[in-house]
């Protein structure tokens, strides 16, 4: 037989159990936004709200670490950036997790930014924007409309026009690209931006291993391209024909778009293109490809202090 101090303990410890629950079933129905939804949905019977007690107190628990966000990435909630919601099914209630304004605009980036493809670009070029751009001088302010009027009205596929901003070192034109390439990722166009000297010098190190075709596919194929320094290459004539010229060509039949940045004008970007290291001059060929680029472009030329002096 059970002895009687076994049998008070017992009692005791439920009767200590049944207070802790009712004051925390107190909390919990204190809770102002539960008060609010319960307020909302009268129909809900007592019995249910009582069945249901679990659930409410999960939604407080989850809910209150919502009321004093610490930030996402020091979210405590067991689904870090989601925000408990109840539901009412029929007088059942249902916790329900959505994404919260954090996680939301956390996912927009991340998707924003998977738009973006880059190749030896410095990784604060992708964080570039029209509204961190200096604006102190007028050649600047008409570069930054012009860009991004581009990134707002690019149709891939339907129109090849880019544009050829121009001008001497350091003036902001890779980071201008890097805007636009965010704006258009806004309006889910992808882009990627090509630093032409390192990309080059890549091809040529692909011969070695197969890949020439593989990587001229992948840079042909983007939505806009953006060759960032043309002209600061070792021009030779397989680079600008069989690289250059086919990736060029094939841009224009598909109606995509390029954009390009150069310390060149039009005349200069010639004259470049036309010696190679082993073929002398070629100014046939250089014209030809200087044909396509002005074709399907507007030159826009940028003036201003050199920002990578100090």
């Amino acid at each position: 037989m059970q002895s009687i101090r076994s049998s008070l303990d017992a009692y005791r410890g439920k009767s200590q159990w049944h207070k802790r629950y009712e004051t925390l079933k107190q909390e919990v129905l204190s809770y102002p936004k539960i008060q609010s939804f319960l307020t909302k949905h009268p129909q809900i019977p007592n019995e249910q709200i009582e069945r249901n007690m679990a659930k409410l107190f999960e939604y407080k628990r989850e809910r209150q670490h919502c009321d004093s966000c610490p930030g996402l990435a020091d979210c405590p909630n067991m689904m870090k950036g989601y925000q408990p919601e109840i539901v009412n099914n029929n007088s059942q209630l249902i916790v329900q997790y959505r994404p919260c304004h954090l996680k939301q605009q956390a996912d927009a980036l991340l998707k924003r930014q998977s738009l973006i493809k880059s190749m030896y670009i410095p990784k604060e070029i992708l964080d570039a924007s029209f509204d961190k751009m200096e604006r102190d001088h007028a050649s600047r302010l008409s570069a930054s409309h012009l860009c991004l009027k581009f990134a707002l009205k690019a149709k891939p596929g339907e129109d090849a026009h880019g544009l050829y901003v121009h001008g001497k070192f350091g003036v902001g034109k890779t980071y201008m690209m890097g805007a636009a390439a965010n704006e258009l990722a806004a309006r889910n166009i992808s882009s990627m931006l090509v630093y032409v000297p390192d990309f080059f010098r890549e091809m040529k190190q692909a011969l070695s291993d197969g890949s020439v075709q593989e990587k001229i596919d992948q840079v042909k194929n983007v939505d806009v391209l953006i060759l960032d320094d043309i002209g600061a290459e070792t021009t030779s004539a397989w680079v600008r024909d069989d690289i250059l010229g086919v990736i060029l060509h094939y841009r224009m039949m598909e109606k995509l778009p390029t954009l390009y940045t150069s310390n060149y004008d039009y005349e200069e970007l010639e004259t470049h293109l036309a010696y190679s290291q082993k073929g002398g001059i070629e100014q046939l060929k250089a014209k030809r490809i200087m044909e396509r680029i002005k074709h399907l472009t507007t030159p826009v030329f940028m003036e201003g202090r050199n920002r990578r002096k100090k």
